[in-house]
């Protein structure tokens, strides 16, 4: 895929529905892995359905949990998936031979989990109700991290663009940011309304590119700031946010909101309807509004890293969102014409004659003289898109693609394995141990999985009884006369 070519001069975000795709169980969250090739969707009867994204088909499918996937992060070099499920359960997967490989148990439900993006062994995870915590994968150990309030335990947090720092956030309007190694406070602001009043922060989302996040409160306002005038202010700063996004005639709330690839627009998914609204971040103009099925309630919104293709989830379905492709053939061949009605053809003289007699060798100069150097065909350049401004190389061990086995009508028909009776005599002339194993594996048994560790992670202020509370995450909606409120219901 040459990403220089798929460069549109036009707007770079998307203007239509592309189609579904279709889990088979209710799809609740989306995640792209960095280089948009695969799509993880975390479904409600607990499996991870991994999507080839180029081919639009099932790559892989994990039976990952017994509750509700509630959130879903890939790794830097997409190797490994972390999930969360409404049982408290955090799980590392991986996604190559869908192995669990470590388990944590919560005390309470997860809201989010987050991989550190440049070093996996780490995981930022936000329990409900509760301080978030930093797992440290290697060792099983934990860090919570600390609060502004301890009243207030309602925090959501994220990482930074490259994991340097944490931004955590609460129901008051206080961001705090805390270098991540060492957890110290190194700078502080709070989000208010126009009346000095506080907001509850609802999520944040920082770009791919560029150092701008954006935070999304409940008072329905998006706010972009750039992180380097937070850390300038310090601690107790007022920093100006870049942009304030807000629906103005239907004050809409906002359930998800994302970065584009390139971190030049911001989507917003609605919570009261299947709508999604685009803003250009530089602007701050509404450049499109993309309406789905009227009636369905939106879950997820994630943008492709590299390409204007949105996802969304609703009513258990994932919207694909993309841009109109016109056949344009006169960009491959200067001199075509498209013709409405058919046109009479004109020969010309020596036209389709294998050799032009009359044709005189031109002198080569320039650029003609040009053709007789050698031209390197090997080596390959690495991809923009897919680098960091502090990287010069792709990551040559990332996984790209998964490998799907062809599916055998007849598995005994052979044709290209040994005849039967030489299978036999061979099994006649080993022993009784060998012959075991080989019967083994002809009925296809494989050796029973490692039981993957599971450690319980306790924290201050949350009794961890050992079961779990929430049985399921079902959206609601509630009619009043003249009004509906829509909200994500716990249900015991």
């Amino acid at each position: 895929m040459n990403l220089e070519l798929l460069e549109s001069f036009g707007q770079n975000y998307p203007e239509e529905a592309d189609g579904t795709l279709d889990c088979i169980s209710m799809a609740l969250t989306c995640t792209f892995n960095r280089w948009g090739t695969l799509l993880a969707v975390g479904c409600n009867d607990g499996r991870i359905v991994i999507w080839d994204f180029l081919t639009r088909g099932i790559a892989k499918i994990i039976s990952a949990h017994i509750h509700p996937v509630c959130s879903l992060c890939w790794s830097r070099d997409g190797h490994k998936l972390v999930s969360a499920s409404t049982d408290n359960i955090v799980s590392q997967w991986d996604v190559l031979s869908g192995d669990c490989d470590q388990r944590f148990r919560f005390p309470s439900p997860i809201l989010k989990v987050q991989y550190h993006p440049r070093d996996q062994n780490k995981v930022l995870v936000c329990p409900m109700k509760s301080a978030p915590v930093m797992l440290t994968l290697s060792d099983s150990k934990h860090v919570v991290l600390p609060v502004d309030d301890d009243s207030d335990l309602n925090v959501v947090a994220s990482f930074d663009r490259r994991g340097e720092y944490i931004y955590t956030g609460n129901a008051k309007g206080k961001i705090l940011v805390l270098k991540t190694d060492s957890q110290d406070l190194v700078a502080s602001f709070r989000v208010t309304t126009g009346t000095s009043n506080t907001t509850a922060i609802k999520s944040i989302e920082f770009a791919r590119k560029g150092s701008c996040f954006l935070i999304n409160t409940a008072d329905r306002i998006i706010r972009v700031y750039d992180g380097r005038e937070i850390l300038t202010c310090g601690r107790d700063g007022e920093p100006e946010p870049m942009q304030k996004l807000q629906d103005l005639v239907n004050r809409t709330p906002w359930k998800k909101c994302c970065f584009s690839g390139d971190g030049e627009y911001i989507v917003a998914g609605s919570a009261r309807q299947h709508a999604l609204y685009i803003w250009e971040k530089s602007i701050g103009n509404l450049v499109k509004i993309l309406h789905g099925t009227r009636g369905e309630l939106l879950l997820d919104v994630a943008w492709h890293p590299v390409r204007p293709i949105i996802a969304s989830i609703s009513s258990g379905v994932v919207s694909i969102w993309a841009q109109n492709q016109v056949e344009n053939w006169s960009a491959f061949a200067p001199d075509f014409k498209e013709l409405d009605e058919n046109v009479e053809y004109e020969e010309r003289e020596s036209e389709f004659d294998i050799e032009d007699e009359d044709k005189s060798e031109p002198e080569q100069t320039g650029a003609d003289a040009a053709e007789d150097e050698e031209v390197d065909v090997t080596s390959v350049d690495p991809i923009a898109a897919f680098c960091s401004s502090d990287e010069e190389l792709e990551d040559s061990k990332a996984l790209l693609y998964l490998p799907i086995a062809p599916e055998v009508e007849d598995p005994e028909e052979n044709p290209y394995g040994p005849p039967p009776d030489a299978v036999q005599t061979s099994l006649m002339d080993e022993g009784a141990s060998s012959e075991k194993r080989r019967q083994a594996s002809a009925d296809g048994s494989q050796p029973p999985k490692k039981k993957p560790k599971t450690t319980n992670i306790e924290l201050q202020g949350v009794p961890n009884d050992g079961k779990s509370r929430v049985f399921s995450l079902l959206p609601c909606r509630h009619h009043f006369s003249l009004s509906s409120t829509v909200g994500w219901f716990l249900l015991e």
